[in-house]
């Protein structure tokens, strides 16, 4: 019962956090107090200070914003493509199917991580470019099970009968096979999420995320790996938010693709 409620609880605090985290801040996430450095979890500072004095806990809740951004973005930018292409490829068939997946499977031997250090380190293009790179570099992944999902799908008896009645193939594919591979689709985009969260987060402790002072989990990483000693939670608790998002989202996607896969199979057999 309790890990019904406990993971969307969890990710309806970091919605907000993300959302309205500038008005929740204790104090402000970017005022330094080098008076009051590298101070260990206190009454007045729950998580203590960084080594310039600024409230850790602060810059924990006004960076979720930066740290989930990008990977909304990244998720959504793969849905969107994948599914397209997942879509076309799966229902065309024949040799044009043959030919994106040839182009696909390309693109996806390129390990993304990687190209998006180089990338951002040689071009200087920051946060946004990086998003871009794990976009492009995620969709083959997305689109490969979506056509799969469709080809599982492109010769049942509602897709003859929609082919039979004269429906044009735009309405078959997003009518009919679209909600029907909805739950791969899903699944998909909270797993691109996970993975871009990560990976920015990586990016971002490299110090080829976002810029210099904002406050972001992964640049915390980087900014307090030198307190461990003297304050071990600055370090902490951003690696801790991250690792409990990212299990949050992997588990809530299961389950919501293990809900709707059950729900179409319920509408198929009515």
């Amino acid at each position: 019962m309790i890990s019904r409620w406990l993971s969307p609880l969890a990710l309806g605090i970091v919605i907000v956090a993300a959302i309205a985290g500038s008005w929740l801040t204790p104090y402000d996430p970017g005022a330094q107090d080098l008076a009051a450095s590298g101070m260990p979890p206190s009454g007045a500072h729950w998580l203590g200070t960084d080594d310039l004095g600024r409230d850790v806990l602060s810059r924990l809740i006004a960076g979720t914003a930066n740290a989930v951004l990008g990977p909304v973005l990244v998720a959504i930018g793969v849905a969107v493509f994948s599914t397209a292409i997942g879509l076309f490829a799966g229902y065309v068939g024949g040799w044009v199917d043959s030919a994106i997946m040839r182009v696909i499977d390309l693109v996806y031997a390129v390990p993304p991580l990687l190209v998006a250090i180089v990338m951002v380190g040689v071009l200087g293009g920051g946060y946004p470019l990086a998003i871009v790179v794990l976009i492009v570099l995620g969709v083959p992944a997305d689109a490969r099970m979506v056509r799969s999902a469709v080809l599982a799908q492109r010769n049942l008896a509602y897709v003859e009968s929609a082919r039979t009645v004269g429906l044009k193939p735009a309405r078959i594919l997003f009518a009919h096979l679209l909600p029907n591979v909805l739950p791969t689709v899903v699944a998909n985009f909270l797993l691109t999420f996970v993975g871009a969260l990560v990976g920015l987060a990586a990016l971002a402790f490299l110090g080829l995320g976002v810029g210099t002072g904002a406050p972001d989990w992964g640049r915390m990483l980087a900014e307090n790996k030198g307190l461990l000693d003297v304050n071990p939670a600055a370090m902490a608790a951003p690696a801790a938010v991250i690792t409990l998002v990212a299990a949050i989202v992997t588990l809530l996607g299961d389950r919501v693709y293990d809900r709707m896969s059950a729900r179409g199979r319920d509408v198929g057999r009515s």
